[in-house]
């Protein structure tokens, strides 16, 4: 079938089928679990800057309302900052282990997914902003953080997420509810490919990164990321925030993809989070089109 190369499991997959049978009834919200790998306990913070940075004039004179009316809220009562991209270029030196916006949206090629960025260089979590103003947000909208110490794992759990870790949420709607909680298996293989792309794109050693079902991403055996979508059914559509978390630079506490790449060729350059993010947006867009116009036969 069309991506039975790509699709890499530890474990065989229930298929799309099984589970639309499992779902038939329409949830009205659904979590899945651990979305990263790290734990911590929880810090506290009574301020937050925010800065928002869009891929054309469109993304930005949205950033600019945003900004202009107070939009976006956070679901603790902290201080909150906001500043458009531009603010941040004149007034600060971004430092070396910033996420880098520029270089992100250099390398975006979407029509819809990850054009709107929120970034912080610390934050409760990444989910949280994206869910609690959504409705305020394009979809697509996506936020990205050098650290959290509030990350929502399974069981209520709390992880704090060391500098290094590629960590995002972003917002999705759709209307089949029998489609809804298959999401998370379209946003584990863009996570994958987008691994693949980049490593072939920059001459690396290859990452066989794969998807322990339904929204684990292992390497060697070992955990390196996963993901978190939640969602909320509203005006006959379902509303759903989508969280990723991916060890790339960070090899505690279990291992990171650059680990990896050091192991296998010393002399071979990093990955960086701005390239596997802006690839998966890349690759999330054409496979949750695929999806959402063909269903599950490509995926088989």
């Amino acid at each position: 079938m069309l991506l039975s190369t790509s699709l890499r499991l530890l474990y065989p997959a229930i298929s799309f089928s099984s589970l639309l049978k499992l779902k038939s009834s329409t949830p009205r919200c659904f979590r899945l679990q651990e979305p990263m790998v790290g734990s911590g306990s929880a810090m506290d913070s009574s301020s937050c800057t925010l800065v928002l940075c869009g891929k054309s004039s469109a993304e930005n004179e949205i950033a600019e309302s945003l900004k202009k009316n107070d939009t976006i809220k956070l679901s603790e009562n902290s201080d909150l900052s906001v500043f458009m991209k531009s603010e941040v270029d004149k007034l600060y030196k971004q430092e070396e282990k910033s996420f880098d916006l520029e270089l992100y949206m250099n390398c975006l090629s979407t029509q819809r997914f990850g054009r709107l960025l929120i970034w912080s260089p610390l934050i409760t979590s990444t989910h949280d902003v994206v869910s609690s103003n959504f409705s305020d947000l394009p979809i697509g909208t996506v936020c990205v953080a050098d650290r959290q110490y509030k990350g929502r794992g399974r069981s209520k759990n709390v992880w704090e997420s060391p500098v290094g870790c590629l960590l995002f949420s972003f917002t999705v709607q759709m209307e089949d509810g029998r489609a809804v909680p298959l999401l998370q298996y379209v946003v584990s293989l863009a996570v994958t490919e987008a691994i693949k792309e980049v490593c072939e794109k920059n001459g690396l050693p290859y990452i066989d990164a794969r998807i322990k079902w339904p929204n684990d991403i292992y390497l060697n055996g070992l955990k390196v990321g996963g993901i978190l979508c939640t969602s909320t059914y509203r005006s006959k559509k379902f509303n759903i925030s989508a969280g990723i978390g991916l060890n790339v630079d960070n090899d505690k506490p279990t291992t990171c993809l650059n680990a990896f790449l050091r192991d296998m060729s010393p002399a071979a350059c990093c990955l960086t989070r701005e390239e596997i993010v802006a690839s998966f947006f890349n690759k999330f867009e054409k496979l949750y089109d695929l999806f959402i116009n063909q269903g599950e036969y490509p995926f088989k």
